[in-house]
Parts: C-alpha cells; structure tokens; sequence
C-alpha cells in the first residue's frame, strides 16, 4: 500500500470515528484497530491542533431540597449508567480515575 494510500484509508477511518462520537478506546474495539494508532493519526491528520472530537454540552442540572433528615456528607456521581456514591473522606484521586474509566467506556 502506497502513502497517498494508506493516508486516503486512515482519513476515511478519521472521519468515521469523530461522526460516530464514540471514545477512542470503544471505536477502535468495535474496528480491531489499537487506539495509539488512531491517535497518531489524529494528530498527524490535524496538525493545527484544531479539535476532532464535538464540542462539550452543557446539560441542565435539576437541584432538589435536601431534607434535614438526610446524610449531607455524601454524593452521587452519575457517569453514564454508573452511579456512584461518594461519602467524606474519599480518596479524590481514585475517585478520579474510576470517572476517567467509566468515561472511557
């Protein structure tokens, strides 16, 4: 496979992983491809720096009154379908990386 080639077939691969809005790592699942490649090609596809992936959208938080009964120490962390409860003294970096899989996936 020639460069013109190979680099025709990774736009075309490009282009069908920023439309599908899919993280890298569930894309190249689904394409037997290995997400360092993507990467790569992500970069040298867009040299400017210029972002691929959607923007960020701002979703609506609804805030319900907290009766004086109920634990204010705690917190519930929602990431997809994972919920998560958090309760004071937590460890802020494995909370952290738990967010950062669960958003991966």
């Amino acid at each position: 496979m020639t460069k013109a080639e190979l680099r025709k077939e990774w736009e075309a691969r490009v282009a069908t992983f920023v439309a599908s809005g899919q993280s890298t790592t569930a894309w190249c699942a689904a394409h037997n491809l290995k997400p360092h490649q993507l990467r790569y090609w992500l970069r040298k596809l867009n040299p400017k720096g210029t972002p691929t992936a959607t923007p960020s959208q701002w979703v609506s938080l609804e805030l319900n009154d907290i009766s004086p009964n109920e634990d204010r120490n705690g917190l519930v962390v929602r990431v997809g379908q994972a919920v998560i409860e958090v309760q004071s003294g937590f460890n802020p970096e494995l909370l952290k990386e738990v967010v950062q899989t669960l958003t991966e996936l």
